[in-house]
This record gives structure tokens, C-alpha cells and sequence, in this order.
């Protein structure tokens, strides 16, 4: 047999056995990094075996398309949920498992890992970075700690109290709109329209001190956050768009990278003008002398923050943060009083009952405004809002990628870099966790009936170290709008029931349409 021979590349014999040395060092680490993957596979199918999984559609596209964003696709998972009440396993194509999570008892163990640990999915989240960069939505280990502790004192009740005065004042406007927009007693009005446009004007006010009046005219910054917003959500729900490089060819991807320039200009210019503006001084101070004049905005706020040793945040930094809020606290807000209105509006006797609450908490007091003490003197209201974000949460799955094996409580293990879904929906309508889950009773929330529930059973706002950071912010929000509307308005159901349709938030689709009617001045 003859000799390897390296002739043909001028190498002599002398040197032909360091190259045989390298190409044997060279097929064997290709072998290890093969029979790595293969026992990575057979233990990650190990641990996989213990998860439950329905039928698949076929071999090839395993589970895809099973449970579509659509009034459909919630009724079979909520079908799965009934099936499988700790959770189940489904895979996208042949090759690529996704662990869904649907009872109170086992998140725990996932929604408890420190952020480190449980990561967010990059596929989706990433999609949202030219827009929102490192924000806190977004970013990842220790600049997502370090942004954390920094943005906590911006939803401290000192910050958040004066911000109910924008709130009162945004709900107004609305309301007035919708006074013109009656004929012959009533309106049929789209909730999310009106509704999205309200929390925006508020945030708009809150973040940046900055009234565009885009509840009556056009806005070019706030139309490009709907935009953006739509364009998301259609992304979504595209995976080959999810490669930057073919969507930035379509129009949509030319559409989206405009609205963000917008976007990005606006917050820009009230950072740099806030830079000339915002004194030198501490934020206890600041805070002390424009208590009476100013509200403190988000934006004073992030340009006075300083982590433990002294440094601020940048300027990108804050357009991050700032970016993130307006994005996340319009939506998911939205969401959840267009539902509220709506769920209450279906039970009249509920609405009737919030709305005596309201009147006697305002009885005399001129003019009919909410103060944050008043806040927690509504305890059936809070009631039939907490239970609308049970029965339909803004947001109803969040997901996760561990860098380490997760042990759930009842023993089973979710492997590293697996793909892991909370199903916030799941949990809420788990006949396990919540008796008769389709029911809308907000006795639920009756600090009696509560007091021995798992705190995961209700997670509309998230939980554990990576919960929503504003979601007291979002509470007193819907508080005061919801109080206000039922002091002035009368809410009844459309004809037409609506057909959810979860994209990032619970939306309806073609709109969630409610007739108002206004109450006379005698009746409040």
C-alpha cells in the first residue's frame, strides 16, 4: 500500500508526520464535538421524555400551527391546558422541542432563577433591539442588573403620586371625545382605538413631560410607536423575517426603520434639551424643590440615576429606557382596560356596583377627581380588574432560555438552552389552579377567597426578578380611568361577541367594540 505522501505540496518525508499528527488531532476533535452533540441529544431527549406532548400534525412540521394567535388557537390551548395541567412539550419542524409551562406549582422554579439563569429567548426579543436597544425589555446580565437597580426609584410612590393628576387629566379628554361622538344616546366605540391613544397621551406626559394633544390631532412620534407597534406584532408572527437581512429588503422592514428614526430623533432632542435644562444637583433635592412646580418625569429621573459607584447612565441608555416604556406601557395597558370595560360591560351587575363605589368615595368633592389615597379605597373595583387580567391577560406568554438545567418541583428537569414557555393564559385558565377558569367572578380576588392561593397564580405583571417594573404604574392607571368612565359613561355589550387575538398583547379582532352611553348629571 502506498505511503501517504505530501509531495505535491514540496513536503518532504521529513515533514509528512506533524502533518499526520495535525490532520489525527484535527478528525479527532470533529469526532468529541460529534459525540458531544449526540450525547447532548440523547440526554436532552432523556429529560424531554418526562414532558407529555399532544399528537403532532406530522414528522416533518411537528407541531406548527397547532395553536395559532387566534380566537381558535385559545380554545385548543386551553383544550391542552385541560389535557395537560402541569404543561406539555411541542416541537417546531423535526428538530427543535418548546416546553410550555401552564400551572402555578411548577413555574416556580423558572420564574424564581435569577436573571442570569433564565435568559429571555433571544429569537423574538432581538427583533425589538433596533428599536428599543439595551433596555430593560431587551437586555441581559449584568447591564440588565445594573439598569434595574438604577430605574427602581422611578416607580418609588413619591414619583409615581403626581402622575395621577396626568392620568385624571388624559381620561378627561377621552371622555370629552367621546361626548361628541354620541348621537341618539349612545356610541359604538372601538375600545382599543380610544383606549391606546389615551395611555399614550398620559405616557407621553409622564415620560417626557411633553403634550402632543394626540388625542385630538395627528402625531408623527406617536404615530410611529403605533407603527411600530403593528410592525412588531406582524413580525411576529413571519420566523423567516426574523433575519435582519431579508427584512430590511421589504417594505416593511424600510417602513420600521424609519418610524424608529422618528422615534429615536424625539426622544433624542428631549434628552439633549433636558441635558441644558436639569440642574446639578442630587435627586433628593430635585425632588424637594420642584415638588410643588414640576412632576418629576421619567426622563428627569434616568438623567439624575447613579449605580453604586457613581456612574450615570448614557444618553443611549436612556433613549433605551425611555424607548422601552413608552413601548411597553401603552399596549399592555390598553389591553387590559379595553378588556376590563369590556368584561364589565358584560356583567352589569358588576359595573353597577363599581360604579357605587366610585360615587360614594367622590360624594361632595368638586371637581370629580382621583387622588392616589383614593387609589386603595376601591377594593371592588381592583376585584373586577384583577380578575379581568386573569381571564384576559394583556400579555399571555413570556419565554425563557436557561444556561443551566432547571429541576422543577415534581422532579422533572428542563435542559439548558432549551426553549421554555410561561403560558401566563394557561395558568390563568387552568381548571387546576382556578375553578371554573372561563367564568368572570371577581369574588376570586376577595382577600378571603385569596389569602391561601399560590402567588403564581396570578401573574398578569409577571413574576420573579424579570417582573414588570411598572406595573404599579399600570394599576393606578387603569384605577383611575376605569373610576372616571363609570362615573360618567354606561357600558354595554356590542352585537357581535369579539374574537381574541393574541399578538404581543391580547388584542380582539377587527377591534373590541362597546356602546357608551352617557349618565346624567342626576345620576352621579
Amino acid at each position: 500500500m502506498s505511503q501517504l505522501s505530501l509531495s505535491w505540496l514540496g513536503l518532504g518525508p521529513e515533514v509528512a508526520f506533524p502533518w499526520k499528527t495535525l490532520l489525527l488531532l484535527g478528525a479527532s476533535w470533529i469526532l468529541a464535538r460529534i459525540l458531544i452533540q449526540i450525547y447532548a441529544a440523547y440526554r436532552n431527549y432523556r429529560h424531554l421524555h418526562g414532558f407529555p406532548q399532544p399528537p403532532k400534525r406530522n414528522w416533518l412540521m411537528g407541531h406548527v400551527g397547532m395553536v395559532t394567535p387566534t380566537e381558535q388557537g385559545l380554545k385548543e390551548l386551553t383544550r391542552l391546558v385541560g389535557t395537560y395541567p402541569q404543561g406539555f412539550l411541542m416541537w417546531i419542524g423535526p428538530m427543535v422541542p418548546v416546553i410550555t409551562l401552564c400551572h402555578s406549582d411548577i413555574v416556580r422554579s423558572i420564574l424564581n432563577a435569577s436573571a442570569a439563569v433564565a435568559l429571555k429567548d433571544v429569537i423574538f426579543y432581538s427583533i425589538l433591539k433596533p428599536w428599543l436597544g439595551d433596555g430593560l425589555l431587551v437586555s441581559a446580565g449584568d447591564k440588565w442588573s445594573r439598569h434595574r437597580r438604577m430605574l427602581t426609584p422611578a416607580f418609588h410612590f413619591n414619583i409615581l403620586k403626581p402622575y395621577v393628576k396626568i392620568f385624571n387629566d388624559s381620561t378627561n379628554i377621552m371622555h370629552a371625545k367621546w361626548q361628541r361622538l354620541i348621537s341618539d344616546g349612545s356610541a359604538r366605540l372601538d375600545m382599543f382605538e380610544h383606549v391606546s391613544l389615551m395611555t399614550l397621551d398620559s405616557l407621553q406626559k409622564c415620560v417626557f413631560s411633553f403634550d402632543s394633544n394626540c388625542q385630538e390631532k395627528s402625531s408623527e412620534y406617536i404615530a410611529a410607536i403605533l407603527e411600530l407597534s403593528a410592525l412588531v406584532a406582524k413580525r411576529h408572527q413571519q420566523p423567516l423575517m426574523f433575519m435582519d437581512l431579508l427584512y430590511n429588503l421589504t417594505p416593511d422592514g424600510m417602513r420600521f426603520r424609519k418610524a424608529c428614526n422618528v422615534v429615536h430623533e424625539f426622544t433624542d432632542a428631549v434628552i439633549r434639551e433636558r441635558h441644558r435644562t436639569l440642574p446639578d444637583q442630587g435627586l433628593d433635592d430635585f425632588l424637594k424643590s420642584k415638588a410643588k412646580s414640576k412632576t418629576l418625569d421619567f426622563i428627569d429621573v434616568l438623567l439624575l440615576s447613579k449605580d453604586e459607584d457613581g456612574k450615570e447612565l448614557s444618553d443611549e441608555d436612556i433613549r433605551a429606557e425611555a424607548d422601552t416604556f413608552m413601548f411597553e406601557g401603552h399596549d399592555t395597558t390598553a389591553s387590559g382596560l379595553s378588556w376590563i370595560l369590556y368584561n364589565l360591560a358584560r356583567h352589569p351587575e358588576y359595573q353597577e356596583r363599581c360604579r357605587q363605589e366610585v360615587q360614594e368615595l367622590l360624594r361632595g368633592r368638586e371637581p370629580e377627581e382621583i387622588e392616589w389615597d383614593d387609589l386603595a379605597q376601591l377594593p371592588f373595583l381592583t376585584m373586577c380588574i384583577k380578575e379581568s387580567l386573569r381571564l384576559h391577560p394583556p400579555v399571555t406568554v413570556i419565554s425563557r432560555c436557561c444556561t443551566q438545567d432547571i429541576l422543577l418541583p415534581d422532579g422533572r428537569t428542563i435542559p439548558k438552552g432549551i426553549i421554555c414557555l410561561i403560558s401566563i393564559f394557561g395558568i390563568h385558565h387552568n381548571p387546576s389552579v382556578w375553578p371554573d377558569p372561563e367564568v368572570y367572578d371577581p369574588f376570586r380576588f376577595d382577600p378571603e377567597n385569596i389569602k391561601d392561593s399560590s402567588p403564581l397564580a396570578f401573574i398578569p405583571f409577571s413574576a420573579g426578578p424579570r417582573n414588570c417594573i411598572g406595573q404599579t404604574f399600570a394599576m393606578s392607571e387603569m384605577k383611575v380611568a376605569l373610576a372616571l368612565t363609570l362615573l360618567r359613561f354606561r357600558l354595554l355589550p356590542d352585537d357581535k361577541e369579539p374574537r381574541r387575538q393574541p399578538e404581543l398583547i391580547l388584542r380582539a379582532e377587527g377591534g373590541l367594540w362597546l356602546r357608551v352611553e352617557p349618565l346624567s348629571a342626576g345620576a352621579h
